[in-house]
């Protein structure tokens, strides 16, 4: 039923893009392979069904660009449906010199004719994708001498989507499952999900098929292996008798395995003859240049967005590992972030401003060391004590916080507030203890408490030499850090610092007092 209504609505989408009514044959043709008994009896309905799912989901995030439709190209598909004979079919696949065999038999013609006349739009569409994912796929194949044709799997497996989730759990363009992608190092997380990086599943991927063909010495039986695991493949070689050939094995592997490899050899086909059949790539929408940069701070696809000439979506599409749009960097973690070639100069020239573009709203900077301590002395001397003495008082024997309190004229709560008392409000002689109290009043308190400082905007403000009006030079006092320093200024981390100053992580603990900072305001 799925495919009758999608297959519906492409038809309906060309009309409206065209005005004109579909060519007759090819509705036709479409009906005679629907009906085929042998191709409903051949092609799982489990295959059928992931990619029309893959493919909806792809379509359904980029209908509201005109980018990823090109309707001349949509056009020419529906009006050129060829079926050819299977001496055409085989003369063909001979043709294309392939290092992995590419059998023919009537369940290859049935995916054949699956991939050139029912699924063409999807084709058209895997076709645009391919310029982009092809090159990262033969890179990584050929640096381990092995089939470039093994490029066709990802065509298979996630309709070159890679951002497709089975319903099995299994993620990426390579469709990883999450215990295979953590025993070949990829990091999946609550961030990062590496399964979906094109560059880094690959390189995986390509291990991973490197140690099947240590196994079995035949890709073809590694590709079986691929798509239902080794144990299957094992089992079925057994219950065959100890066969080898996967054509001998193949009513003992698990159904949806037996297509996997005559899909393959459909791929392969449909690839190099897909304009034979009138299908014509779908440009994608992804530029054909880009380039890595390492990010060694968090960010967010936002703030990127906010200060160069890129849309999060563009972001999304080129960096799907990110789940939820933030390269997670930091603390000695660094990551790689994919963008067009006429954009990297610009992140380079902009990096400051770009994370620093609001910050507060993406990373809570301050929350991650925090200190519970600091902020009730923060809040008392900065937030809510303008215009107020501190006051040191020392507690003596016989001494009781509510005494305290009443000595001072203040509220119990806040002398148990500003201290940090427990529940009890226990003290104990010689404590210090901080009590504020009206400027206007600090000569009257000052003869009860030990010793006093004047607390309020100015006076606590650090003292600093404006270099323009963005930054600031700040001057290291003894027992400062740079972590002390970035909490009196709001917005600002340590790691901004940092960066602002050129500092690594090895030289942090060479700070010393009298040292200018720069910090920008």
């Amino acid at each position: 039923m799925m495919r009758f209504v999608i297959g519906t609505l492409a038809l309906l989408l060309v009309e409206m893009v065209w005005g004109n009514k579909i060519s007759s044959d090819f509705v036709e043709i479409a009906g005679l392979v629907e009906e085929k008994d042998i191709l409903k009896d051949s092609i799982p309905r489990s295959f059928l069904d992931k990619l029309d799912y893959y493919y909806t989901a792809w379509f359904v995030s980029k209908q509201d660009s005109i980018d990823y439709v090109d309707s001349a190209c949509i056009a020419e598909s529906v009006r050129k449906v060829v079926m050819c004979s299977d001496s055409v079919y085989l003369a063909r696949l001979d043709s294309l010199q392939s290092a992995i065999p590419l059998s023919f038999n009537d369940i290859v013609r049935n995916y054949i004719e699956l991939y050139t006349v029912k699924k063409r739009f999807q084709v058209a569409n895997m076709l645009g994708l391919s310029e982009y994912y092809f090159p990262i796929f033969e890179e990584a194949l050929d640096a381990e001498c092995m089939p470039l044709e093994l490029k066709y799997l990802p065509v298979i497996e996630s309709a070159l989507n890679p951002r497709a989730f089975s319903r099995a759990g299994a993620c990426g363009l390579w469709q990883f499952m999450y215990s295979t992608g953590k025993m070949y190092k990829l990091e999946i997380n609550s961030f990062v999900d590496e399964r979906r990086d094109p560059v880094l599943a690959t390189k995986a991927a390509v291990r991973y098929l490197n140690d099947l063909y240590g196994i079995y010495e035949d890709w073809i039986l590694v590709i079986a292996a691929y798509n239902c695991g080794p144990g299957n493949v094992n089992k079925a070689i057994r219950r065959s008798g100890g066969k080898k050939n996967y054509w001998d094995i193949y009513y003992h592997l698990p159904k949806e395995t037996r297509g996997y490899v005559p899909a393959f050899i459909a791929a392969n086909y449909v690839f190099g003859y897909h304009k034979e059949h009138g299908i014509y790539p779908i440009e994608p929408g992804l530029p054909r240049m880009c380039d890595s940069i390492v990010v060694n701070d968090a960010v967010h696809f936002d703030q990127i967005a906010a200060k160069l000439d890129l849309s999060v979506e563009q972001l999304r599409d080129l960096n799907p590992q990110y789940r939820v749009d933030v390269i997670p960097a930091g603390f000695g973690k660094s990551y790689a972030l994919k963008m067009p070639y006429n954009h990297v100069n610009d992140f380079i020239d902009n990096q400051d401003s770009i994370f620093a573009c609001n910050r507060s709203k993406y990373f809570n900077d301050a929350d991650r060391t925090a200190d519970p301590k600091a902020r009730i002395k923060v809040h008392a001397q900065d937030i809510g004590q303008e215009g107020r003495v501190r006051l040191v008082y020392v507690v003596k024997s016989g001494d009781v916080p509510g005494g305290i309190a009443l000595k001072f004229n203040v509220r119990l709560a806040d002398l148990k507030y500003w201290n940090n008392l427990d529940r009890r409000m226990t003290i104990r002689p010689g404590q210090k203890l901080v009590v504020y109290v009206p400027e206007n009043k600090a000569a009257q308190y000052a003869s009860k408490a030990s010793y006093s400082r004047k607390v309020n905007n100015v006076a606590s403000a650090p003292q600093v030499e404006t270099i323009d009006g963005e930054f600031v030079y700040y001057t290291v006092k003894k027992g400062e850090n740079l972590w002390t320093i970035a909490k009196k200024y709001p917005g600002v981390s340590n790691r901004d610092i940092m960066r602002w100053n050129g500092i690594s992580e090895s030289q942090v603990k060479d700070i010393k007092p009298g040292r200018k900072l720069k910090i920008k305001i």
